[in-house]
């Protein structure tokens, strides 16, 4: 880490009525005087000042703030100034800031130069990108939680727990069983499955904890002309897909964002699912089936004309649980409520039935997520490692010193998650993940 004194916006790009430039460095007290005219300050009290460049120009009038080291969210010095928000404001103080010897920050190097002062562990970052990347409470809490060092809490715990059977299964070689705790071989064999089914049920939550993130992937598939684009404009509000009777109108997914309940759902009309030699209407079928596949919750559209003879239990739930929707019951009075909800896209009869059936679905499948390990891909990687290094140790009966050797590579996968070891390309990607002044 070098020790440039480095600067940002942290507040968002474009005009805004209020901007925060973020300072971070050594030894800024000097110029932090220079900044609000006073050769004496108080730390963490806000100043009312005329911000003027080398020539005594003024640049802006702001509030001025100084945290020193350690006591910053880099570990360095900053300096937070609290400017009007016009482009060209900001453009005039960076370009002070440049003439002075400072020089703007990278991607995520103030969280990376947190890092590097112990202020956090990778974990708190990768919760901090996803409380930043944040729409929803629910997206909220759950990125909180992480960034807080919820997540820090379990790696660390898992991590202490590894060395610490490591350690004793490497004892055993060394010493004679009367100085040994009783019952160690027992007791770390038993340690060891329990560290497993852990990690296991963490990697088994991937799926839960990835929706909550990013949002859950609700799908209305059928067959052409059974009423999703209808159903899918009541759900958004919006006239965002074509209504027709022409069979395969939607040619592709079609999506939008709702949010139902704090949670984010990415909720996509899918093209009528049926043979075709139209090659463009192919290509939607094809990114349909994709569509399914990649779902969280799949909304089956049906006609009471096409509603199959088998019953589909619409209620279960599994790796694409399924609710069933009869639509277009205003124009038959064929009904199959055992199969699914009956609804009228076009008067609105059982809309309301069907929207609390997928409010019911998506609380029963991902409330409580927020308060699971914030998973991303790099993490479940590591998991995965940790995972196959400890079914290995399970497996290597008494032969205590590779146990001990693959409990110690569990230990270390675990420790690149929180930075303790690390390589120059996974703090790369992991604060890469971050905007400027963070």
């Amino acid at each position: 880490m070098n020790n440039d004194t480095i600067f940002a916006l942290s507040s968002g790009q474009g005009k805004s009525g209020v901007a925060v430039v973020r300072i971070s460095g050594e030894n800024l007290g000097g110029v932090f005087a220079k900044f609000i005219s006073k050769p004496e300050f108080q730390n963490r009290f806000a100043y009312f000042t005329n911000l003027r460049d080398e020539n005594g120009d003024l640049i802006d009038q702001c509030l001025a703030m100084y945290f020193p080291a350690p006591y910053s969210f880099t570990g360095e010095d900053v300096i937070e100034l609290h400017t009007h928000g016009a482009p060209a404001v900001i453009n005039k103080i960076f370009e002070y800031l440049s003439s002075v010897g400072m020089r703007i920050a990278t991607r995520g190097e103030f969280s990376k130069r947190a890092f590097y002062n112990n202020k956090m562990d990778l974990a708190d970052v990768d919760g901090l990108a996803a409380l930043l990347d944040a729409q929803t409470d629910k997206q909220r809490k759950s990125a909180l939680r992480s960034m807080l060092g919820g997540d820090s809490d379990v790696y660390n715990s898992w991590r202490s727990q590894m060395l610490e059977i490591s350690a004793y299964a490497a004892a055993i070689l060394d010493y004679s069983p009367d100085d040994l705790p009783v019952n160690i071989t027992e007791n770390i064999v038993a340690r060891v499955k329990k560290l497993y089914a852990e990690i296991t049920n963490a990697l088994k939550s991937y799926r839960v904890a990835r929706a909550i993130r990013g949002g859950i992937n609700v799908a209305l598939v059928g067959e052409t002309n059974v009423g999703k684009s209808s159903i899918f404009n009541y759900m958004v509000g919006a006239n965002r897909a074509i209504v027709s009777d022409v069979a395969g109108t939607t040619r592709d997914v079609v999506s939008a964002i709702i949010d139902i309940d704090g949670f984010m759902v990415n909720l996509s009309d899918t093209a009528g699912l049926r043979e075709t030699d139209d090659e463009i209407e192919a290509i939607g079928i094809e990114r349909t089936k994709s569509e399914i596949e990649n779902s969280d919750i799949v909304i089956r559209v049906y006609t009471p004309e096409n509603v199959p003879q088998e019953r589909i239990d619409y209620a279960h739930i599994g790796p694409n649980p399924n609710i069933n929707v009869i639509n277009k019951v205003d124009i038959t009075d064929f009904y199959k409520d055992d199969f699914g909800v009956c609804v009228s896209a076009k008067t609105g009869y059982g809309m309301e039935n069907f929207m609390a059936l997928l409010r019911a679905k998506i609380h029963e499948i991902f409330d409580g997520a927020e308060s699971a390990l914030v998973i991303n891909a790099r993490t479940k990687e590591l998991l995965e490692v940790a995972q196959s290094e400890l079914a290995n140790a399970m497996n290597v009966g008494d032969n205590y010193d590779l146990l001990a050797e693959h409990v110690r590579g569990a230990a270390d996968a675990v420790g690149k998650i929180l930075g303790a070891i690390t390589a120059t390309e996974v703090l790369d990607a992991t604060f890469g993940q971050l905007c400027l002044g963070k």
